[in-house]
């Protein structure tokens, strides 16, 4: 847990960096997250999945940098996954007014880590951010490196025991 105090007026600012990879999709999958609080304490953290698809790496990682905090804190999170950033700002109500139906009334894919992410983001004040992807923004990048070196770790265990 990264430890971020709250002032007596204002909460403090947490940055969340977030990126998932997939080598094929679906294949072996990463995700990155990196925490920043207000001081510059960063800490960076990933995981990975054997079978998985890009879209669920992008919401694992912003799972895993919300459950890392400590309350009360306001987040910044920054996402190279339009799919995360869309979901969160643009569908996820209309899913769960609709029974976590889409509008074309097909269910909603992953819907368990939507669930997961909804009441995470609920217990804090979030502003969602979008970046270009592979596009120089220096905490992208990193984020990139932490989960595709995640995959490769999964890949290497996978040739060591090849029975998970």
């Amino acid at each position: 847990m990264v430890n971020m105090e709250q002032t007596s007026v204002q909460k403090s600012i947490v940055e969340i960096f977030t990126d998932g990879a997939c080598s094929g999709n679906p294949g072996p999958g990463g995700w990155g997250v990196i925490l920043r609080a207000e001081s510059g304490e960063e800490k960076e953290f990933a995981g990975g999945e054997i079978n998985t698809t890009n879209n669920r790496m992008e919401l694992i990682a912003a799972i895993k940098g919300l459950e890392a905090l400590e309350k009360p804190v306001f987040v910044k999170l920054y996402t190279a996954s339009q799919y995360l950033q869309n979901g969160m700002k643009l569908w996820l109500s209309k899913w769960k007014s609709n029974a976590w139906k889409t509008a074309g009334k097909e269910d909603v894919k992953n819907i368990d880590l939507w669930q997961k992410l909804d009441v995470l983001a609920a217990d804090y004040e979030i502003e969602w951010h979008w970046v270009k992807g592979h596009a120089g923004h220096p905490e992208n990048e990193r984020a990139d490196v932490l989960a595709r070196n995640a995959i490769l770790q999964i890949m290497m265990s996978q040739e060591i025991n090849p029975q998970n």
